[in-house]
């Protein structure tokens, strides 16, 4: 086709070039950038006594409830028709088998992938004993065994059905991210030892979703500390239960959901009980809120997504004399974790001396990189990677997909203490990780950042 006004054609060329990147850029900066979402919570209160996790001083099942715990699942589509979904349950943990059951059912219902799921535990120490696998730190009597075995039958189906909502609920949407800070955290190897350095990570990253019309439909917050504040035996998500409820009575309609990050070696102190729990709650929904009044980036697809499981070396385990000594220790929890390493030991000869250890990264755009890794990881981890891939950026959940020990650092191993080696026993590990354990993780960390498209050299 020959055009009589070769001058005229390209001036409209140029003219229809301008305004679609004039509209590109409005599109970019409203947020609208072809996302879909939905969000969905159920509850997963007990409906009867039942052991409850974290303290291995409690004696006895659970005497009621003080707050509702649920299964929250915001799923996100950034057009491509794959939606992504992450899971986050009120719960001090969850093994790898009941994680991979959830997986592999969403899957099998909904076509979606494993590096499509993010499944994250608030760490509650008011929660409930849940999982396919128990960790030995629990002398459950038969009849109390039975218990878990019906709730977390239950929990896996409600968390399979939670995301299947999420997913059906799925509408065009807008993202945006930014992060503030919270003073909730104090470094608890100091406790006992001054002389320690004291890391906490103190950031609290918001991921706020929006649908067509503005209106906030659901509110993703994070912050690194464990959620021990209270002990008794009442049923509750400790102070992440309380600034969940603080956002959404701020913003009826919005679901709140919390995703624990990098605080193995963080309690919030002092413990004194439930008004202080409930006023560390406020003042993380007080972080959330500045975050949001804020200008907050809007975040363009795609969302690309990896996860990869690495061999973790463990080291030094205990001998058969050890164990048998174990066996009549004064703490029970010792003496359970003895009676379960020496039948791993009768039936297999010998202990595991690696472990399939999840990282997971999602990529949003160029706007946001989320960073989930398994295990009660300390501090050191958030903030190196944070460092390496970028402090404005980047999100470091642990608590995720898999809570099998303590992820100690380098420093932490060295230093010695709870979290590199006395933790084990709880977890039913014969020995710790080894020294290179820091480094397999960073490692792993830039090869799916790699792939997901932005490399980074540690």
């Amino acid at each position: 086709m020959r055009h009589a006004d070769p001058v005229s054609y390209f001036s409209a060329m140029k003219l229809a070039l301008y305004w679609s990147l004039i509209l590109a850029s409005c599109t970019l900066a409203s947020g609208e950038t072809g996302w879909k979402a939905g969000v969905a919570k159920t509850p997963i209160t007990p409906a009867e006594p039942i052991w409850m996790a974290g303290f291995a001083s409690r004696t006895k099942p659970s005497e009621g409830v003080r707050q509702d715990i649920y299964v929250r699942a915001l799923a996100i589509d950034d057009g491509g028709g794959k939606p992504a979904v992450v899971v986050t349950l009120d719960l001090a943990g969850i093994d790898r088998q009941s994680a991979d059951e959830i997986a592999r059912q969403c899957q099998a219902r909904y076509g979606l992938s494993r590096d499509r799921m993010i499944l994250n535990v608030s760490h509650t120490h008011s929660g409930p004993v849940a999982g396919i696998v128990p960790m030995p730190l629990y002398d459950l009597t038969a009849a109390q065994r039975d218990v878990v075995d019906r709730y977390t039958v239950q929990l896996i189906e409600k968390s399979v059905g939670v995301v299947g909502t999420a997913i059906s609920t799925m509408a065009p949407a807008s993202l945006y991210f930014d992060q503030g800070l919270a003073g909730i955290g104090v470094n608890r190897r100091r406790v006992g030892n001054r002389s320690l350095p004291g890391p906490v990570d103190p950031d609290v990253p918001v991921l706020a979703v929006r649908d067509q019309a503005g209106t906030l439909l659901a509110l993703v917050m994070g912050y690194a500390c464990h959620a021990t504040t209270l002990n008794d035996y009442l049923i509750s998500n400790d102070w992440p239960g309380y600034a969940q409820a603080a956002i959404e009575k701020a913003h009826p309609g919005a679901t709140a959901i919390f995703i624990q990050g990098c605080g193995a070696d963080s309690n919030a102190l002092p413990r004194a009980g439930e008004e202080l729990c409930r006023k560390r709650g406020e003042i993380l929904a007080a972080a959330v809120e500045q975050v949001l009044s804020g200008k907050m980036k809007p975040l363009a697809s795609p969302l690309r997504t990896a996860f990869t499981r690495t061999d973790l070396p463990l080291v030094n385990p205990s001998t058969r004399e050890e164990l048998e000594k174990k066996l009549q220790d004064k703490l029970p929890a010792y003496r359970t974790t003895a009676r379960h390493l020496l039948d791993v030991l009768d039936r297999d000869g010998k202990f595991p001396d690696r472990y399939p250890y999840p990282v997971q990264v999602w990529q949003f755009g160029s706007g946001l990189k989320l960073i989930a890794l398994g295990g009660e990881t300390v501090a050191d981890y958030a903030l190196r990677l944070k460092g390496i891939h970028g402090f404005d950026d980047t999100w470091v959940a642990g608590y995720s997909n898999d809570v099998m020990a303590y992820i100690p650092s380098l420093r932490v191993l060295r230093e010695g203490g709870y979290e590199g080696r006395e933790s084990m026993v709880y977890f039913g590990r014969a020995g710790q990780f080894g020294e290179e354990v820091e480094e397999i993780i960073v490692a792993a960390v830039a090869e799916l950042v790699k792939q997901t498209g932005r490399s980074a050299t540690p």
